[in-house]
This record gives C-alpha cells, sequence and structure tokens, in this order.
C-alpha cells in the first residue's frame, strides 16, 4: 500500500453511509439520476441494509467524480477502478463482506470503511491481494490508521491489483493471522482514538499506557479502560510487583492503593 495522490480515473465509489450523512444527502438532492447500489441488498445484511455501503456510478458523471475527489472526507469511501459489469463487481463485492475464522466464527468485514481498510489490505501480500480485489484494478481512499487519524496525518492510499493467477475469493473466505492481527490491532487503536477524544490525551501517550497495561495482564476491555483512567490520574507513578496471585482485578485495586498512598 502506497500514499498516492488522487488520480481522475474511478468508476465506482463505495460509499461509507454512516460515516457520509452529508455526502448521502448532496446524492439524493443534486445527483437523483446517479446508478446506485445498496451492497447489504439480497444478503444477510439486508434488514439494516441502509446502514451498509453504497456503491454508486461515478463513469459518465464528471461533476460527482470531482466531488468525490475533492472533498474526500464528506465523501467518505473507497475509490473503484473496474471495467467489470456492474453484476460482477457487485457479487465480488458482497463476497468480501463476510469471513471465517477458528472452526466456528463468522464476521461482518468492514473493508470499506477508510480505517478498516488501512489495517485490513496492509496485512495481505501479493497473492492475497489478487485474490480480495479481483476485479478491482485499482483501490483508493483519503485515509490512514487511527494514529494517523489522531495526529491529523491521513493522505490519499493507493492499492493496484497485482493481477496474479489465484483461485477466486471463496465465500466466507478465511482470515489469516496476520490478517487477524491487524484487524484486531485497528479495534485497540480505534479504543485508543476514543479514548483521545473523550479526555484530551496525544494519541501515542495513551497507546503507550496501553501497552503497559496489557503487558501487566488487563487484557479485557474493562479492565483495561480501568487501568487507563487510573494511569492518567497517576502519570509519573512507579510500577511496583504486587503481591503473586492476584486476579487483574486486585492487581489494579492494589495499584489503586498504592498510588493514592504515595500521593503528597
Amino acid at each position: 500500500m502506497s500514499a498516492a495522490t488522487p488520480e481522475p480515473v474511478a468508476q465506482w465509489l463505495l460509499l461509507d453511509v454512516p460515516q457520509a450523512p452529508q455526502a448521502l444527502m448532496t446524492l439524493h438532492r443534486g445527483f437523483a439520476g446517479v446508478r446506485r447500489f445498496w451492497l447489504f441488498e439480497g444478503t444477510e445484511f439486508q434488514p439494516v441494509r441502509e446502514q451498509g455501503p453504497l456503491l454508486i456510478e461515478l463513469q459518465g458523471n464528471a461533476a460527482l467524480a470531482a466531488l468525490c475527489q475533492r472533498d474526500p472526507q464528506i465523501w467518505s469511501g473507497l475509490l473503484l477502478g473496474s471495467e467489470s459489469a456492474a453484476p460482477v463487481l457487485l457479487e465480488h463485492l458482497r463476497r468480501m463482506l463476510t469471513v471465517s475464522f477458528g472452526l466456528q466464527h463468522r464476521a461482518l468485514l468492514t473493508w470499506y470503511n477508510r480505517q478498516t481498510a488501512s489495517y485490513f489490505f496492509d496485512a495481505c501480500d501479493a497473492g492475497e491481494l489478487s485474490r480480495w480485489l479481483g476485479p478491482i484494478q485499482q483501490l483508493r481512499w483519503f485515509g490512514g490508521t487511527w494514529a494517523d487519524l489522531a495526529m491529523g496525518s491521513q493522505g490519499w492510499q493507493q492499492l493496484r491489483n497485482p493481477r496474479l493467477a489465484v483461485e477466486p475469493l471463496r465465500v466466507d473466505e478465511s482470515l489469516t493471522s496476520r490478517q487477524r492481527e491487524r484487524l484486531q490491532a485497528c479495534l485497540l487503536d480505534q479504543h485508543i482514538w476514543r479514548w483521545c477524544q473523550a479526555v484530551g490525551a496525544d494519541f501515542p501517550v495513551l497507546a503507550a499506557h496501553v501497552q503497559q497495561g496489557l503487558a501487566l495482564g488487563f487484557g479485557e476491555r474493562a479492565m483495561l479502560d480501568g487501568w487507563l483512567w487510573l494511569r492518567l490520574q497517576y502519570p509519573r507513578a512507579t510500577w511496583v510487583p504486587p503481591p503473586a496471585g492476584l486476579t487483574p482485578q486486585e492487581r489494579l485495586e492494589h495499584l489503586r492503593r498504592q498510588w493514592q498512598g504515595d500521593q503528597p
């Protein structure tokens, strides 16, 4: 994945509707005749189709394409370059929606979200990228990781399909260990970003606190949040190992009593 300046060639926009209310309003008012398809239509997610992504044709709509390029923060989504017919492209995009991991677990993969895309596709090698992109020749979006968002360093990202000879993407494609790791990192970084928004802390500072908390065994989300709140109250306090045999909750309470007692 590489940073890129926007290019004018894109046949479609996959709009991340929950992140783009203003764009959806503009689309209804100013581009009512533009061809579009709800990606959740005809899938198991159809009951919530209007909370899912909307595939919008840009070819032949220069004004709309220009808006997507000029205001990518408003037109939140992915720009797709593909010469395939709409039914072929839609079939592939819908196949990308569900993944499996482990023996009995399935999940919705929100790869159409700009932040998720920045993590997920980074975990794909050339062969995997060829399978996941399928009929998509080029994929571009304005975004980055949650850390990039927090620090104002987002930019244009671009992927080109290596077009290696690979098997087509399967229904409920299994995630690789690397893909699972990057998606887990995405969720954790999103949680850190939300904390940054709530308390006004810098992302690198909170990220360091999170890694320290995980190393101390505060892996469950509630415990990690308790640790973060405590750490923010006592940012310079020194960690002293607690007695052996304590549960994570008991360790956290031990730390709280210890640091409160150290205050002058």
